[in-house]
């Protein structure tokens, strides 16, 4: 095997609106990483909640059901 490190391909730059929306996106995916990460925390610092104190899971599936219905279509 090689010691030499592997080489980068070219990049193709973005157009200032498409990096804006790349940015942003990161933005939104480090937001939610954080909230796991706080819940995760909790967790680990106080334990599991109690169960009577959740939501059960058909009426959380219902809801994101219902909040998918009234978004707007977007591209991947």
């Amino acid at each position: 095997m090689s010691q030499q490190p592997a080489t980068a391909p070219d990049r193709q730059p973005l157009d200032e609106h498409a990096a804006e929306s790349v940015r942003a996106y990161a933005a939104a995916e480090r937001a939610k990483t954080d909230v796991l990460a706080s819940v995760l925390e909790d967790i680990a610092m106080n334990g599991y909640p109690s169960p009577e104190t959740g939501v059960p899971w058909e009426t959380a599936r219902d809801a994101h059901l219902a909040r998918l219905a009234g978004e707007q279509p977007r591209v991947a």
